[in-house]
């Protein structure tokens, strides 16, 4: 039976109160944070929103972690790239369009799944398109049909920063940068590219925290999410 209340197992930490109400109040169910959580911890969190949700995440698992929340329902899936596990036994295609995920290099790609796999479980389809980056721009305007039918686009990239100025001046769909980590000294783990897109010249080019691929994925699903219910009044009303 599912619980419906911000009731803690009886054997749960003390310490661990998930918010079984959050899919109501944002859409989603709270996502499990694994770094720093014991395997207790971990237990009862994933117990409580497995039992009280159809779709739950959990982000940043080890492949340790990733056993222990895989053993607790056997639909849980594990992304061994983007290090996320996850429950989606509701597979209805929220979305308006397709979130198109890019990432410049392959070191990229395990941010870029984080926000891929976001991006599912939360309900759209997602494409990707990898290592496409600036230092060979035939790769990504090869692909031109594929940025052009995207509804939300999400630019994950390293070293300095460029591709997501390349892709925001090619498109009118919303495009999430995220920087990530990779590159050599003067990257600054992440504070170059993070600069870089932040000083985009390309209007309208939204930036999430360095590596925050889970950050992206939430935000493009909230961003092409279609509206269940009328939105009232108009412009001129205020």
């Amino acid at each position: 039976m599912h619980r419906k209340k911000n009731a803690p197992a009886a054997d749960a930490p003390p310490e661990c109160r998930p918010d079984l109400d959050r899919e109501r109040r944002l859409g989603f169910a709270e996502v499990i944070y694994c770094p720093g959580k014991s395997d207790a911890q971990l237990r009862a969190a994933a117990t409580a929103l497995f039992q009280a949700h159809r779709n739950v995440l959990a982000t940043r698992a080890t492949p340790e972690q990733a056993a222990l929340l895989c053993a607790l329902d056997p639909a849980a899936r594990h992304n061994a790239a983007g290090r996320v596990v996850w429950l989606r036994r509701d597979r209805t295609i929220r979305g308006r369009g397709p979130v198109l995920v890019i990432s410049a290099g392959s070191c990229d790609v395990p941010v870029a799944e984080e926000a891929a796999v976001t991006a599912e479980v939360m309900g759209n389809r997602v494409e990707r398109l990898y290592d496409v980056g600036v230092a060979g721009l035939h790769r990504l305007m090869d692909r031109r049909a594929e940025l052009e039918r995207a509804a939300v686009i999400i630019v994950v990239a390293g070293m300095e920063g460029a591709l997501p100025s390349v892709v925001g001046g090619l498109v009118a769909a919303p495009v999430i940068a995220v920087p990530t980590s990779i590159g050599y000294g003067t990257s600054f783990a992440g504070l170059t590219p993070l600069l870089a897109m932040l000083n985009s010249c390309a209007p309208g080019v939204t930036v999430v925290n360095i590596d925050n691929g889970f950050g992206a994925g939430y935000a493009a699903s909230r961003i092409n999410r279609a509206p269940t219910k009328p939105i009232h009044g108009k412009m001129n009303d205020l």
